[in-house]
């Protein structure tokens, strides 16, 4: 996780309107079905997952590998992937449920907790007692610690302790003792009780000096009896410490030093950590910052020098490669993307909401019903506000969207969502039905409102009932990128809406710019919506 201090910044987006509508008519997109499995291949492609996944950590429990990452403000979180191949990746859940440190996580009057919340965290399975942990410091006070006796849970809080283990790394020892390398900077490492429920003693093992700079986003590992801590300055490097003794004394050398990235446009990769394969093989994985999309992971083979250090199998004139030989055989997965009819009694793991959610304010099951959960006229204070992560680099989505019930005064819609917002959806003014695009819904670096939007296009006349809204968007890294909208009566031909929205490509609200499914109230609670769809290519 980077810290606020750091002065690193990617290449700036401009915020700006397009000054003109586009009035083009597009025909439905066929995307592909949940159902569809990537092929089967003897090599892979970086990235491995092009969505937002930073401050990844990813181990390996016999034969299958697990991945957790970042997720700051979105609820639920810390998401939990599995592989077979360690390439082809599914959402199977999140290690903490609810994010119940502070009122400010449900959008509580006006209090909001965005850019806090779940930092670079860690999560092992311990085969001593069948248990999976999570462990994560929150808003640089305390360290939580949950608990599950399956990876897909229930995950529970097991622990909070009074020391903030920033940008851990759990390592569950050959002998089952747990300890965590954590820190910035003066990197330390901390032995925990049996039960993970307190600190039995802690050490600063490393200070880094004045030439490597900063240092964070610790992961420790065990390997032929050394002690591995890998840790990154931001947001170029990653570097590696060595000791035969899990506190030190540690020696030091640099893993990856501005490596070119395999996305063009992106960061050099960096914060990531050391995984193996049952046959041997190793292999590091780190994130690319790739705004306005967010962070995406990447994987290069390891070797091992002489010396006991990981050395980095780079491509064409030292190079993160953009493709290598597949870590195991190909297990091809379900895409990213498809659609979701929101059947069942649950959502799937890929959704989060915007802050905790208000749960008597929405089911699941034949469709999504969204009742009002605010009233506000400010997105960002809206609660029950679903989102979703755009697969890269470019990306389509659509809902279908019921607004029979729709009451007087509410908004409902399709977001892209990040600290600069558009919208498109329906706006019901005493009771007559508009469909609109919203631009300029802006935050400041503080993370209040700055602007809550206004229309750019409003189309009257619309009839309550099924509606198409659709978002088409370029994650590509870079400035300049932009999200366009339309909307369509008959889920075939679609009328663009709007101006383009160019997205802000600044890396300091760290999360990428995600799809946003909202239904909030300006007058009075009482409205619902019903989203039947969530489609995405």
């Amino acid at each position: 996780m980077l810290l606020r201090h750091f002065i690193t910044a990617l290449a700036a987006g401009l915020i700006s309107a397009a000054l003109t509508q586009e009035a083009d008519t597009t025909t439905a997109v066929n995307a592909t079905s949940t159902d569809t499995v990537a092929a089967a291949a003897a090599s892979y492609t970086n990235p491995i997952i092009w969505e937002d996944l930073a401050d990844l950590d990813i181990f390996r429990v016999d034969n299958i590998w697990y991945y957790t990452a970042s997720t700051m403000h979105y609820s639920p979180g810390a998401p939990i992937l599995r592989s077979y191949d360690l390439v082809n990746w599914e959402f199977i859940g999140h290690a903490v449920p609810t994010l119940s440190w502070s009122s400010k996580y449900d959008l509580a009057g006006t209090s909001r907790a965005y850019v806090k919340g779940i930092w670079a965290s860690t999560m092992r399975y311990r085969r001593s007692n069948g248990l999976w942990y999570w462990i994560g410091c929150v808003e640089f006070s305390k360290t939580y610690v949950y608990t599950a006796p399956a990876v897909t849970g229930p995950w529970t809080l097991t622990a909070t302790l009074g020391t903030c283990l920033y940008d851990c790394g759990l390592l569950v020892d050959d002998d089952d003792t747990l300890y965590v390398a954590y820190g910035n900077t003066a990197l330390s490492v901390a032995q925990l009780s049996d039960d993970a429920k307190s600190i039995v003693q802690t050490k600063v093992v490393y200070n880094s000096p004045s030439n490597i700079g900063t240092l964070e986003g610790s992961r420790m590992y065990k390997k032929d009896g050394q002690y591995y801590i890998f840790t990154t300055h931001p947001a170029n490097q990653e570097w590696v410490l060595r000791a035969s003794s899990p506190f030190g004394a540690y020696s030091i050398k640099v893993l990856a030093n501005a490596v070119s990235p395999p996305v063009s446009g992106g960061g050099n990769p960096h914060q990531g950590g050391l995984v193996d394969t049952p046959d041997g093989k190793w292999y590091y994985a780190a994130f690319e910052d790739a705004y306005p999309g967010g962070r995406i992971p990447v994987l290069a083979p390891l070797t091992w020098g002489t010396d006991g250090f990981p050395v980095l199998s780079t491509g064409n004139n030292g190079a993160w490669g953009t493709s290598y030989p597949m870590p195991a055989t190909s297990h091809p997965l379900p895409a990213f993307t498809g659609t979701d009819e929101f059947n069942g009694s649950a959502l799937k793991p890929a959704w989060e909401w915007n802050h905790n959610p208000d749960t008597s304010k929405f089911t699941v099951g034949n469709g999504l019903t969204l009742r009002t959960a605010t009233v506000t006229v400010d997105l960002y204070q809206a609660r029950n506000t679903l989102t979703h992560r755009i697969h890269g680099p470019k990306s389509t989505a659509t809902i279908v969207l019921d607004t029979s019930n729709m009451a007087a005064g509410d908004r409902a819609g399709l977001a892209l969502f990040r600290d600069k917002s558009a919208w498109i959806g329906v706006a019901n003014d005493g009771g007559d039905l508009s469909v609109a695009m919203v631009t300029g819904i802006n935050m400041d670096t503080t993370w209040e409102t700055t602007a809550t939007g206004s229309y750019a296009a409003k189309v009257g006349g619309v009839n309550k009932g099924k509606i198409w809204l659709r978002g088409t968007v370029d994650i590509t890294p870079g400035s300049g990128r932009t999200g366009t909208f339309s909307y369509s009566l008959d889920g075939n031909s679609f009328t663009s809406l709007g101006t383009a929205l160019t997205l802000n490509s600044d890396w300091q609200f760290f999360m990428g710019y995600r799809w946003g499914i909202f239904n909030y109230a300006t007058s009075a609670l009482g409205g619902s919506v019903l989203v039947s769809s969530f489609t995405e290519a």
